[in-house]
Formats: structure tokens, sequence, C-alpha cells
């Protein structure tokens, strides 16, 4: 057993973002809800990533609305492992990364340390290319160049400098706006038959082209339950806090239940979108094998129009920055909770960026532009190939009545998740032998 810290490491680079939100129990409902809303938000964001639009455009232009049921599974399993993460913060005041390097020793403390650098590099690699696409799309930049070019988003982290934590998720909240408005257009400007995307949420797998189904679900997994992003939600939501009166944790834990469901709740549906989207764009039309984003966006111009391609590009460029921004505060979280290494977040923005490009840069210059559909699938797949490692000591101590005392997770909820950590680690283990 370890003991408690005495404080709470206060997330994303605390000497450049300030401020955390004490809420007044006396307040009215609506009043505690409106004030601790927000962590969710900086969560959602990483479920909108360009990684999520690769697995769910391939998905649906191959295999129409069949697997939309992942897409609504992987949501909920990530509603539940994002309280989880929260619950472990709030509880113990202690971040995910914090709690395992306690509890795991110097070993663990490293293999799980890369683990979360790998998810998190693995992840800005779907950035970059997301990004650099982006520039292609809307400005006619050379990808290579678009590639180059998101090297100076370090830029906008140094931009935050200084800036309160209700600052940085408005942020996040225009640009989580922009990339469901851009969606809903779209579709509105699209012939979809919405009983078939219904019948695509009840679970099924295609009688043809199992073994790619089962890459793409896997993928959708990685791109939806991201790792990092449970050791972010379990810090950020230590800058809310309910103060006053009895049963103040309780009165924190139904805030943060709502924020996250809420919040998750909407980057699910922008998942289903994209996938739905795919499945009527191209899988109606006979386009069966659209692997690449820019791919998607030259066919959705004479399917859908001028308009549903440029908002197409400008919900990608949206998604690709927002990411950046949420992906620089879960590596602060993780190198300071594993390493007690604290950088400014401009270095920090500047190394994981630098570990991105190469693989990124290097898939181009080998294969060429072909390479991004692949990379971009692969990067999630990655991702779930490192979930059950972040899984593993969240669910070790969300359980542990030791350690969270009458607030540990309900028992339906741990036996929900060890469920879900052997069915990952089996479609893992199958994918890797097969």
């Amino acid at each position: 057993m370890f003991s408690l810290p005495t404080t709470a490491t206060a997330p994303f680079c605390p000497a450049e973002v300030n401020g955390s939100v004490r809420i007044d129990a006396s307040a009215s409902f609506g009043q505690r809800l409106r004030r601790f809303a927000g962590p969710g938000l900086l969560v959602a964001v990483g479920y909108m990533d360009p990684g999520n639009w690769a697995t769910d455009i391939e998905a649906g232009s191959r295999f129409g609305y069949q697997l939309l049921w992942v897409v609504m599974l992987s949501g909920i399993a990530a509603m539940m492992l994002q309280m989880l993460a929260a619950r472990l913060g709030l509880v113990t005041g202690m971040d995910l990364a914090q709690a395992s390097a306690a509890r795991y020793g110097r070993f663990g403390r490293v293999c799980h340390w890369l683990s979360a650098e790998v998810s998190i590099i693995a992840c800005d690699v779907a950035e970059v290319l997301g990004c650099a696409l982006a520039f292609k799309l809307l400005f006619g930049v050379p990808l290579a160049w678009g590639v180059a070019l998101t090297a100076f988003d370090t830029l906008i982290v140094l931009g935050l400098k200084g800036r309160g934590f209700r600052q940085l998720e408005a942020i996040v909240l225009g640009l989580i706006a922009t990339i469901a408005l851009c969606f809903l257009a779209q579709l509105a400007l699209l012939d979809t038959h919405w009983p078939a995307v219904a019948a695509g949420l009840a679970p099924s797998l295609p009688a043809q082209g199992m073994d790619k189904a089962i890459v793409l679900a896997l993928g959708i997994v990685g791109a939806t339950i991201m790792p990092h992003n449970l050791y972010l939600h379990s810090s950020v939501v230590q800058t809310r806090r309910v103060e006053g009166g009895e049963g103040a944790l309780r009165q924190t834990l139904l805030l943060c239940r709502i924020d996250t469901i809420g919040s998750l709740l909407l980057a699910m549906l922008v998942n289903g979108a994209i996938l739905v989207l795919a499945g009527s764009a191209f899988h109606a039309a006979g386009h069966i094998a659209v692997a690449d984003i820019a791919d998607a966006h030259e066919l959705i111009r004479p399917l859908a129009g001028s308009l549903a391609a440029l908002l197409f590009g400008v919900a990608l460029l949206a998604a690709g920055q927002s990411a950046t921004l949420t992906g620089t505060v879960a590596g602060q979280v993780i190198m300071d909770g594993f390493l007690r290494i604290r950088i400014p977040c401009y270095q920090r923005r500047l190394i994981t960026r630098a570990l991105a490009l190469l693989p990124a840069g290097a898939g181009i210059a080998w294969q060429g532009e072909q390479a991004v559909g692949p990379l971009l699938v692969w990067s999630q797949v990655a991702l779930s190939l490192q979930l059950p490692l972040a899984m593993w000591p969240l669910l070790r101590m969300t359980g542990d009545r030791a350690l969270m005392g009458a607030d540990a997770a309900p028992r339906w909820a741990i036996a929900s998740g060890w469920g879900l950590f052997w069915l990952i680690l089996a479609a893992n283990c199958a994918l890797l032998l097969g």
C-alpha cells in the first residue's frame, strides 16, 4: 500500500495555466453544473481526432453501417472508463500516472510510462497527418510541406501561456462545435437511409472481409478509448471541487458523471456521423475501398457538392488542432506523474511532435501520399494495443476499497471493466497472431 500525497499536482503546466474552479455546494444544481462543466470536453475532443476519421471513413465505405455498433459500444465503454479515471483523481487526489508510479515501483513505473508515451506519439502521428491533409485540401499545400507546417502548432501552445483552464476549455468547445456543425451540415446534404443506419446498431460482423472488419473494429476501439485520455481525465478533473456542506465529494462525483457522459455522448455522435457519412456517400455509391481521407474529400465533392467538401476540410483542421491541445496536456501529466519531470508546455509539445514527425514523414517519403490512410488506421490500432496497460492499474485501484474507501467504484462497473479488458486483450492477441 502507498500513502496519498498531501497535495495533488496541478495539471497542464502549472506555471503556465492558472486556476481551479471551486463550486459552492449551496448554489443551485444548474449553477453547480455550469461551473463544473469543462473537463469532459478536454477528454472528448481526443475522440474526434483524424485517427477516428480514418477508421470510421474506411469502415463506412467498406461495410456501410454494419460497424456502427462498434462506434456505439466503444463510446459507452469510454464513458465508463473515463468516469473511473475521474473518480480515482477526485477521491485520492492523485492522477492515474501518480497512483501507478506509487503502486508499481520503478520497473512498473518505467513500463507504464513508455506505454503511455507510445500512445501519445501514435495519436500525434494522426494529428500530424490530419492537419497536413487539411492544409492540402483547404489551401493546396503539398502533403510533405503540410507535415512540416504541423511543427509550428507549438505556437498555439505558447499562445496559451498564462491562460486559465476556462479559456482552454472555451477554445476546445469552439473547436468541437465547429466539427459537429460541419458534419451535421454534410449529412443534411446527403440522402441517408436512416432505417439502415438504425440496423447498423445491432452487433454483427460482415460475412465477407472478416479480417479487415476486425482490424477496423480494433482501430475504432483504439481511436475511441485512448489510453492517454485516462491519465488526462484523472488529472484535469481535479480542477473542479464542490466545497461546503456534507456530501461535497458525492456532489462532485455526480457532476463529473454528467459532464463526462454529456461530453462523450457528443463525441460518440460525431464519430457515428463520420461513419454514416462514409456509408451514405461512398458505400451506397459503390465506392467500397475509400481508405484515405484525401480520397474521401475528393469523392464527396461530386456526391454532395463543394460546400460539403469545404466543411469536410474545415472540420478536419479543427479536429487536428483540438487534439493537439489535449495531447500536450496529457503528455505533461504523464511525464510529471511517472518521472517527476516538469518542463514548459512548448518543450513538451516540441518533443512529442518531433517524435511523431519521424514515422509520418518517413511513411510519406517511402510510399507517397497513399501511405496516409494505412498510417492513420494503424496508429489507432497501436492505441488499442496499449490500452490494456492503462486499464489494468485503473481497474485495480478504483476497485480497491483500502485505497478508495466508501467511494470505491461499484462492483458492476469494475466487473464490466474487466470484461472489456479481456475482450480487448483477446482481440489484440488475435490480431497479432493472425
